[in-house]
């Protein structure tokens, strides 16, 4: 699988639950104060300058599409989407 352009293949970091301070558990998808979503690029397009395969990256939360390739889960993002890289 192979990114084209100014577009990133990436796989979400999973995080698991975390609890408030109250004591309830949220999952993920559920934490509406964090913006940014950490993620491991597996493709970067060949138009992409400054991040490579393999890299750890935050990306705002509600961009890009998601891929289901055999029982991964994948999501295209553009490069501008991405805020930092680790």
């Amino acid at each position: 699988m192979k990114a084209i352009g100014r577009n990133l293949i990436i796989q979400k970091v999973k995080e698991g639950t975390t609890s408030t301070k109250g004591g309830l558990l949220l999952a993920e998808n559920q934490r509406e104060d964090i913006r940014y979503i950490e993620a491991q690029v597996i493709s970067a397009g060949e138009e992409v300058v400054g991040i490579k395969t393999s890299d750890i990256i935050f990306y705002d939360r509600h961009a890009g599409h998601k891929i289901e390739l055999g029982k991964e889960h994948y999501f295209v993002i553009k490069i501008q989407d991405v805020v930092v890289v680790l």
